[in-house]
């Protein structure tokens, strides 16, 4: 444990639940933690005791918060999680906090096995939509311009860009046709308790958190983790975007949250510490923002020749291109502030520099 998350309290130590099999954090919320095959490996699953209102009357089950990538390993996980934590019901409902693969990938396996709806923000409904269809990912060509633009030239970085344009449809094949929408401010009776949906921004197009005053729960999806900041990265498709302040507003609308809060993140561990965790996030990025600054002022930087600076450990090719994101969008926010200036130098490559 580092420094940061000592600060932090993590009711259940260090239990984590096994491969197929749920732990009870609270009563009648369970707890599932799947395998990723990503530097980050893993992805917390949420189940969530409920009496769900359908077309057929109301039926007792489960809600599911989030469903893990379409992989092999991750459906046989399920199944065994169908016969040891389900107690011989249904899942009524499925929800999407957000699009990313790891969040939404089986959905259309859940929802098909169990006549489940899904239940996810319209944004990220018709944004995972174009991704799993091919049409929402600029060309290779487009991507490799982009990334040369930001003086990311390496060789075998550009020739694994060729597959990313299969890689979002690869873990999630397909969407169920029909979804509920989720939107700001929506209460969703779960369980017999009311959940607000809270909207954050930055990491996905339009990410859903639920917060549960009366049983004092978030289930914060990426938007508030333990141990790590989520990526928040400029992307192709929208290459002057500033999505570093919208995730920085996004978790001020966190903070009227009381401290005793039982945090449930995607990743890491459930813990209660809200207001640190925010102030260390905040805190982080302020670091970053910093040393971007400092740096440009000194001397005209690329994102790809401030990335070390922000980003001191080795990084794979998946890395290296949310590593670069996440520098841009550390460089856009000062940019659009005023505070660094952006030009193109001679051979197309944006530099930021002193205003």
């Amino acid at each position: 444990m580092n420094h940061v998350e000592s600060r932090l309290h993590y009711p259940l130590g260090d239990l984590l639940p096994a491969s197929g099999c749920a732990i009870e954090v609270a009563p009648g919320i369970k707890w599932i933690r799947m395998g990723l095959p990503f530097a980050l490996d893993h992805i917390n699953l949420w189940l969530l005791r409920d009496r769900f209102d359908g077309p057929q009357g109301t039926i007792e089950g489960w809600t599911v918060v989030d469903c893990c990538v379409d992989i092999p390993a991750a459906r046989a996980q399920w199944r065994a999680v169908f016969e040891s934590a389900l107690e011989g019901l249904p899942i009524v409902r499925v929800i999407a906090t957000h699009m990313h693969p790891d969040h939404l990938g089986l959905a259309h396996w859940l929802c098909e096995r169990w006549s489940a709806p899904l239940w996810i923000s319209a944004t990220d409904y018709y944004t995972a939509l174009a991704a799993s269809t091919g049409t929402l990912f600029p060309s290779t060509e487009a991507l490799s311009d982009f990334y040369r633009s930001h003086g990311l030239s390496d060789a075998e970085f550009h020739a694994r860009l060729k597959d990313r344009g299969s890689y979002y449809a690869g873990l999630v094949p397909k969407l169920p046709i029909r979804f509920h929408r989720m939107m700001d401010g929506d209460l969703i009776r779960i369980g017999g308790h009311d959940f607000e949906c809270i909207a954050g921004y930055g990491h996905a197009p339009e990410h859903i958190a639920l917060h549960c005053a009366t049983r004092g729960i978030l289930i914060s999806g990426d938007m508030v983790l333990p141990r790590i900041s989520t990526n928040i990265s400029v992307f192709a498709g929208e290459p002057d975007a500033d999505p570093l302040k919208l995730f920085l507003t996004s978790l001020k609308r966190f903070e009227p949250l009381s401290d005793s809060t039982l945090v449930l993140p995607s990743h890491g561990k459930p813990f209660i510490g809200l207001a640190e965790r925010l102030r260390q996030l905040q805190e982080h990025h302020q670091e970053h923002l910093t040393v971007a600054r400092a740096a440009c002022t000194e001397q005209a930087h690329s994102a790809a020749e401030l990335l070390p600076k922000l980003f001191r450990r080795e990084l794979d090719s998946q890395q290296l291109s949310f590593a670069l994101g996440e520098t841009l969008a550390h460089l856009h926010l000062l940019w659009h502030a005023g505070v660094v200036s952006r030009v193109v130098d001679p051979v197309g490559v944006y530099r930021f520099g002193s205003k």
